[in-house]
């Protein structure tokens, strides 16, 4: 069942209506598809155009927590350059359209992960400036002022590196409650990656804005330009370190050689290289680059922990194991990824 079919827009639009959003009944209302797990609306109304966002229905507990920190996130990048989708209002009573949901502006803009417009694919000159433009919303992101926003609250910055990699070592450990699952050595390489990760851990950093989820699919580009049109997806975001987000972008790049990519882009030429992007970012930041190497191993490590997860559910017969295998590959190529960085 789409949104569309599963939200009562009549509902939707009464709300509006009572909220003092524009008037008049719901048109044009289609679906948006991208990857996320979230329920996505386009419509218009009043003569605006808005999409709304909530969770999936019947979702896991914890879903109208994740959307009020996405709303929260959302009202203070209105006081940065971060560019995002603004947002217009918010909803928490589930009788309106199911669960609690948000309404946001429309973005102009499109999808890497939908596909790419003749312009783009036609000149390299855009796709390289798509690279760069990507990593100037990440450093938009970094120099977020969270407290001077209202967000001094949003995270535990504190001991936030010493957590990371006891965190999802540990949650890797627990898939041995899944039947089938062959364990720890169907990841070659995971314990001696993690115990490369305790031992180089930075020593410190300057805690600021993480989106957490930060790739080329979660990020929409103007139709008329390789310039970024906006930053989507906030529902993972916290206060933690930021270089954290550079190196999930780092790890989750397309390269070559069988590593492992978020998506299949084509053509892929003109995009600037992971080097380049670092450089890039040091840059626009004057952030310490010394440690990088530790952040984009550690992405590839959690990521592909994450991903061992679904294949250990579907050992079990709790998941698709067509899906479970492909996710096991990718996080074989990640791990393998991780390697040939520190061998390099």
């Amino acid at each position: 069942m789409n949104p569309a079919d599963a939200i009562d827009l009549s509902r939707v639009a009464a709300w509006m209506d009572e909220t003092g959003l524009p008037s008049g009944p719901i048109s044009n209302a289609v679906e948006l598809t991208g990857g996320t797990q979230n329920l996505l609306l386009a419509f218009d109304k009043g003569g605006q155009r808005f999409v709304l966002r909530q969770p999936p229905l019947h979702s896991v507990a914890g879903g109208d927590q994740t959307t009020r920190r996405e709303v929260r996130v959302l009202g203070a990048l209105a006081r940065t350059d971060v560019p995002h989708a603004r947002l217009v209002a918010a909803c928490w009573d589930p009788k309106v359209s199911g669960a609690a949901f948000f309404l946001m502006e429309a973005i102009d803009g499109f999808n890497v992960g939908v596909g790419m417009p003749a312009l783009h694919a036609g000149d390299p000159r855009i796709r390289r400036r798509m690279g760069l433009s990507i990593v100037e919303a990440l450093a938009a992101i970094g120099r977020v002022d969270h407290v001077a926003v209202d967000l001094a609250d949003f995270g535990k910055p504190q001991g936030f590196l010493e957590r990371q990699v006891e965190r999802w070592r540990a949650q890797f450990e627990d898939y041995s409650r899944y039947d089938g699952w062959p364990g720890p050595s169907g990841l070659p390489g995971v314990d001696i990656i993690g115990r490369w990760l305790d031992d180089h851990r930075p020593a410190g950093f300057k805690p600021g804005l993480m989106h957490g989820d930060f790739h080329i699919k979660n990020v929409l580009y103007r139709h008329g330009s390789g310039d970024l049109a906006a930053v989507i997806d906030w529902e993972l975001a916290t206060i933690g370190d930021p270089m954290v987000d550079l190196g999930w972008l780092l790890a989750t790049w397309p390269g070559h050689n069988g590593d492992y990519t978020v998506a299949q882009i084509e053509p892929w030429d003109g995009f600037p290289s992971g080097e380049e992007l670092i450089a890039h970012y040091a840059a626009l930041t004057g952030r310490d680059m010394r440690s990088v190497l530790w952040y984009q191993v550690f992405a590839c490590y959690k990521l592909a922990l994450i991903l061992e997860g679904t294949f250990a559910r579907a050992c079990a017969g709790k998941a698709p194991r067509e899906t479970g295998e492909r996710l096991h590959g990718n996080a074989l190529r990640l791990l393998a990824r991780a390697e040939r960085w520190l061998q390099a």
